[in-house]
């Protein structure tokens, strides 16, 4: 009779998989601050959470967070959803006064106002029609420039601008936009950006689009309330969600945007993408 040996043979481990040079390592994964991040609950119990761009808009990010801090957005709406356009949120009579402290007229933001941050940690290959050259910020920010030392933040899918009236002060930071279709690149110099959507997007692109002149729903019952708005370091520590976006400043990045401009066979690329094509990854803490 054959006896089972008394040790199991030894298993041959594989060796891990190197990562590729496109792919992130962990120190390129930091922190987004908590007063950088608003959470916006919606009926239903569905979350949008905005990075604010404290950096490049900072006028319209403290009204922003004075506006959060009164809890000005709890019980507004998203009102206006036009197809292949915006989704907008805010007071949608536009009769509900603003709270103590927060300015009624800013100053157009529609450039960064920190030029030497908005310099493109990775350019993208080409021009491309609404600038001379585009790129990401080395804390990943989608940038466009002309040349002349003019950057602005672009208005990408999931970029959060700032309504306003024609006059270019009136954008206060209580009316939100964010485009859900194409691009909204004729927007940019014209509307500031203070943020963008990193999670919770398809709340807000899913909505059923207005047949309504602009997109605004006509009647009340259409909108879907706020619930409440939020920043994360207004919460207790242990209750506050915590991100992390992850840097251009370095070679793998970079990669991985020659990639996306040149990507592998079978796919056929032009050699170039567009600045809102490049995938800008955050994620949750882990």
């Amino acid at each position: 009779m054959l006896l089972l040996p008394l040790l199991a043979p030894v298993q041959a481990v594989a060796p891990a998989t190197p990562p590729a040079p496109h792919d992130p390592l962990p120190a390129d994964w930091r922190a987004i601050p908590d007063d950088e991040v608003m959470i916006v609950t919606l009926a239903g119990g569905r979350t949008v959470v905005v990075r604010l761009a404290a950096t490049y808009a900072p006028l319209h990010v403290e009204n922003i967070r004075r506006l959060a801090r009164a809890r000005w957005w709890d019980g507004a709406s998203v009102y206006r959803v036009q197809e292949n356009w915006v989704a907008q949120w805010g007071d949608a009579t536009e009769k509900k006064p603003l709270p103590v402290g927060v300015a009624v007229s800013v100053p157009p933001e529609f450039e960064t106002q920190a030029p030497a941050a908005a310099v493109p940690a990775a350019r993208m290959a080409r021009a491309d029609t609404h600038s001379t050259f585009s790129g990401i910020t080395a804390d990943g920010w989608p940038v466009g420039a002309d040349g002349a030392g003019h950057q602005w933040l672009t208005h990408c899918y999931g970029m959060v601008g700032v309504a306003r009236d024609a006059d270019p002060t009136s954008g206060t930071g209580a009316e939100l936009f964010t485009p859900i279709g194409q691009s909204a690149r004729r927007l940019d110099r014209n509307y500031a950006v203070a943020g963008r959507v990193i999670e919770g997007m398809k709340w807000l692109s899913a909505l059923p689009r207005s047949d309504a002149p602009l997109g605004v729903y006509p009647t009340a019952e259409e909108r879907l309330p706020i619930v409440s708005a939020v920043l994360a370091s207004d919460l207790p520590a242990a209750a506050r969600p915590r991100f992390q976006y992850r840097a251009a400043d370095n070679p793998r990045f970079l990669a991985a945007l020659r990639r996306r401009e040149n990507p592998p066979a079978p796919t056929i690329g032009s050699g170039a993408i567009d600045v809102c094509e490049m995938p800008l990854e955050t994620r949750r803490q882990p």
